[in-house]
């Protein structure tokens, strides 16, 4: 069994907090001495309603911005695409934390000594324990947050009696429209933006040996021997009165003991976490991690198979945490957000760090986890087909580099490296067969199939000819951006690398998917054999380097965090030593050169580069 572990609160410290989640609702626990913080999310409080935001101007622009990119005047297609091809507003909708619960102990702890606060890998239970040195009384605090019930429960016990005394409430700041209270619960309810979705958050307190009293928005009993804390949410993106369904599972409460909602959490979290075990030489059964040990001693250089093997567990954990059945997937900060503007909108952002989020789910037993991602790629078709049509003139689907709760697929951003890139989609839809590869779900493979050849039709309308080759153009090498023989700066291009090294995947696996499947549209699958022949191959460059473009520019930045010319490597495996030996060697010496111009040094780029 693996734990985390501090013998300090983390005090203001959002990111020492411990992470809770049962894929819909998360929680990251400061723990403290005389009081709690539990930052609360519920994964579709995202501000705002579906938009469309297709650039009117985009189809009929998009041969000139071709002929420009074409003939090299880079800087003249970039200026026409960043006014043309952007998005109408240019941003997607935001995912926005759920509020916070605060818990004070109303100076129960007056001395506190023997502080410690735990994380459990394998139950998802987070404990906090402190001793009060001048009564000599033990407080714990238990926590977990159930996928049965829809609840995070918490319970308070101290090993003396009448000892517990606790007020609780709930804030989101200024972001909540009205608060009331009924049957001795608190509600906070509210609407994220014009026409978008409306959310609910409930909280409720049952004690032994004490009564529980409200006054304000605060919950609170003194002299108890033991309280139960539940915190609920909900969202109109699952249920048409969100408040309804917060009192029903706050109401739950009353009729299960605390030992039987601790069992039912046990019983669905624990087949997850124990598909895969992993064991290092000479640890002991348990694995308890100290984590503020592990600073100091990596900086000494010291790497222990205990770090490794919870590095593991922990990595497992944040997935199941942040992406069950029936949840939406795992967004860029997993579940867990504190902010109601968070980096990059803590959306989906599809040029590597959701499909990078679930290269684990796979190998590592957690199929199930991976199928959130599969229902937002569903909703992004319909968004999908009318991008594709209205931008490009093509049948079929197309995403660019991000996408949000409602499966925006226009260009997000005014940012030409990210924003100018049509294989967002793409590189999903090669997450179907992988799904498949594994768990040879044949009726998985069938629902999916017409959104892969949605996919594969954009392509082969969008493609176009270039010195007897098919390309996509307009595109980008995500975020990278390379030097003119002038010294200019420039990102847009035709065909880049890892464009027809996706294509080349996405392609294959749809052929094999027809032939299993037994489709019969014969002529489209010779018209995709055809393209799949015509793509441009991985090339090597003069430097003995895999060429990032079709072109062999300069690099402005060497050692770039994305490395995606090298997608063919991994997450595809066209690269491969025994089969393409060439490519292997230059794949090597690409990676050499990152790492020496100061490549991986985020921590996503790092995975990638390992």
């Amino acid at each position: 069994m693996a734990k985390l572990m501090s013998k300090m609160p983390a005090g203001w410290t959002w990111e020492k907090a411990f992470p809770l989640g049962s894929g819909t609702l998360g929680a990251m626990i400061y723990g403290g001495y005389d009081s709690d913080r539990y930052q609360l999310n519920e994964d579709s409080i995202w501000y705002g309603g579906p938009i469309d935001r297709v650039n009117p101007d985009a189809r009929q622009n998009l041969e000139k911005v071709r002929g420009l990119i074409f003939d090299g005047k880079i800087s003249e297609a970039e200026r026409l695409l960043k006014m043309a091809f952007s998005g109408v507003p240019q941003s997607e909708r935001s995912y926005q934390t759920a509020g916070e619960l605060y818990l004070d102990f109303m100076g129960s702890v007056k001395d506190p000594a023997d502080f410690s606060r735990t994380l459990d890998l394998a139950t998802a239970i987070h404990t906090v324990k402190v001793t009060d040195q001048k009564t000599g009384i033990t407080y714990v605090r238990e926590t977990f947050l159930s996928a049965v019930h829809g609840l995070l429960v918490t319970r308070l016990t101290a090993d003396a009696p009448r000892a517990v005394s606790v007020c609780a409430n709930m804030s989101r700041e200024g972001f909540c429209d009205a608060s009331f209270r009924e049957d001795g619960s608190v509600f906070y309810t509210g609407q994220l933006g014009k026409d978008g979705i409306s959310y609910a958050c409930g909280l409720r307190l049952f004690a032994k040996g004490a009564k529980v009293a409200c006054l304000g928005e605060h919950l609170f009993c003194e002299g108890a021997d033991e309280v139960l804390v539940f915190w609920s949410a909900a969202t109109t993106f699952r249920y048409e009165n969100p408040v309804e369904e917060v009192k029903k599972r706050l109401l739950l409460c009353a009729s299960l003991s605390y030992e039987e909602m601790r069992q039912a959490h046990l019983a669905e979290y624990q087949p997850y976490f124990s598909k895969v075990s992993l064991q290092l030489e000479k640890e002991p059964s348990e694995v308890l991690l100290d984590l503020d040990e592990v600073g100091e001693g990596l900086l000494r250089g010291e790497v222990s198979n205990t770090l490794m093997q919870t590095y593991f567990d922990f990595g497992r954990y944040l997935l199941i945490s942040a992406s069950r059945p029936g949840s939406l997937p795992a967004n860029l900060q997993g579940i867990w957000n504190k902010d109601h503007t968070p980096a990059w909108g803590s959306k989906y952002t599809i040029n590597i760090n959701a499909q990078m989020n679930y290269w684990p789910a796979e190998p590592l037993g957690l199929s199930n986890c991976h199928l959130p991602l599969f229902d937002l790629l569903l909703r992004m078709v319909p968004n999908g087909e009318h991008v594709a049509k209205e931008m490009y003139g093509c049948e079929g689907f197309v995403a660019h580099h991000n996408t949000d709760i409602w499966g925006d697929c226009a260009p997000q951003d005014l940012y030409t490296p990210a924003s100018i890139w049509p294989m967002g989609a793409a590189w999903l839809c090669t997450h179907v067969w992988l799904h498949y590869d594994y768990t040879r779900d044949l009726e998985f493979l069938k629902k999916m199939y017409p959104v892969v050849k949605k996919s594969v039709q954009f392509f082969l309308d969008f493609l176009v000819e270039k010195n007897g080759q098919y390309v996509t153009c307009p595109t980008v090498s995500p975020e990278n951006t390379y030097l003119l023989p002038n010294r200019e700066h420039g990102c847009v291009c035709f065909g880049a690398t890892m464009d027809s090294q996706i294509l080349r995947q996405l392609f294959t696996q749809f052929l094999s998917a027809a032939e299993l499947l037994g489709e019969a549209d014969a002529a489209f699958c010779e018209a995709v054999r055809k393209r799949l022949s015509q793509l441009p191959k991985t090339e090597i460059g003069a430097s003995g380097r895999i060429k990032e473009w079709s072109e062999e520019y300069e690099e402005l930045e060497p050692g770039h965090r994305h490395i995606s010319h090298l997608y063919g490597l991994y997450p595809s495996d066209e690269i491969q030593k025994r089969r393409t030996p060439h490519l292997a060697l230059a794949a090597e010496k690409t990676l050499q050169t990152r790492l020496s111009s100061g490549g991986g040094h985020t921590g996503w780029s790092r995975a990638w580069i390992m």
